[in-house]
């Protein structure tokens, strides 16, 4: 019997509930995230700025020992530079910009004369580019105040807290879920089990749940692993029985849901296919999900918890 994905009569009052919950954490919360971040960020800027002696020295040394300062580099020019435009105006590797761009490090396989030369075009690009009225001490040849320096640094951070504001305010209110989640099990008698302690997620003991626990699935002859938010084997689970697997989701507005909708399928098709129709996949939202969302899941046998009336955990057997 479905939770909430039977109910369509039931589902536009729901979405009010959903979008007020959202908003209110938004309001309170979403700008505490945002500034731990900007003041965090900013102190990368500013160590970048160091490294860079006040971005009067970006060459292949200052880069092959500090990959990582690359997206303040990106944001430090005018117009600020996105990554694939700083491949295509430098003329470099995108493997090698990528690379530094997204693990902070320089690809092994490189040779040197070849990396120098890479790095060579990408400092000149950044230097060229750099925006006169952030650096102003650039075009008058002389070292930055204390106040020029650190108005530089904020001005910066704010361009690239801008450009990932999405992803830390998701993150925040994705740690926010998993924490109500945590929070009601564990009233209710769970356990928390360390990730790093559950290896696989039949293992599990009755009682017992984990969080972003990676779960095996085959695809044609290949074996994938799926990450799953919330990992949870109920107390009076039977002999062979599979845990309940939550997916913790959160939205902002309406449009992004209806982009990401088919994610969720994909996994309940692959899980299916894995371990049968006994595998239960549930959805845990809280925000913008309208009916055309929940029509498509309900369509693809996914059912949901409504943040706002997480109690309804108990109609899953927890």
């Amino acid at each position: 019997m479905g939770i909430n994905s039977n109910q369509p009569h039931k589902w536009k009052s729901d979405i009010a509930k959903s979008v007020d919950m959202y908003n209110e954490w938004f309001m309170t919360f979403a700008p505490i995230a945002f500034r731990s971040t900007r003041i965090k960020t900013t102190a990368d800027v500013e160590n970048a700025l160091i490294i860079t002696e006040n971005l009067t020295i970006i060459d292949h040394n200052v880069l092959t020992k500090n990959p990582e300062i690359l997206p303040t580099l990106r944001m430090s020019t005018c117009p600020p530079l996105a990554v694939d435009r700083l491949i295509g105006l430098s003329k470099t590797s995108s493997t090698l910009v990528k690379k530094m761009e997204n693990e902070h490090k320089i690809p092994e396989r490189m040779t040197k004369p070849s990396l120098k030369k890479e790095l060579i075009k990408i400092g000149t690009i950044i230097q060229k580019m750099a925006d006169p009225d952030i650096f102003v001490w650039l075009s008058q040849n002389t070292q930055p105040t204390e106040i020029e320096f650190h108005r530089a640094a904020t001005i910066v951070a704010d361009r690239l807290c801008g450009a990932v504001a999405n992803p830390i305010i998701r993150n925040a209110q994705e740690k926010r879920q998993l924490e109500a989640i945590k929070k009601w099990l564990e009233k209710h008698g769970y356990k928390h089990v360390a990730n790093n302690t559950a290896n696989k997620f039949t293992d599990m003991q009755p009682g017992t749940f984990s969080f972003r626990l990676n779960v095996a699935v085959k695809i044609g002859k290949q074996n994938y692993n799926i990450p799953i938010d919330a990992v949870i084997m109920p107390k009076k689970s039977g002999k062979g029985q599979y845990p309940l697997l939550i997916e913790a989701k959160s939205a902002g507005d309406f449009t992004n849901v209806n982009k990401r909708r088919k994610e969720e399928a994909s996994k309940m098709i692959q899980l299916k296919t894995t371990y049968g129709k006994n595998i239960k996949f549930i959805l845990f939202l809280c925000g913008y999900f309208d009916s055309g969302y929940l029509g498509y899941e309900a369509a693809e046998g996914i059912d949901w918890i409504w943040e706002h009336s997480i109690d309804d955990l108990e109609k899953l057997g927890l």
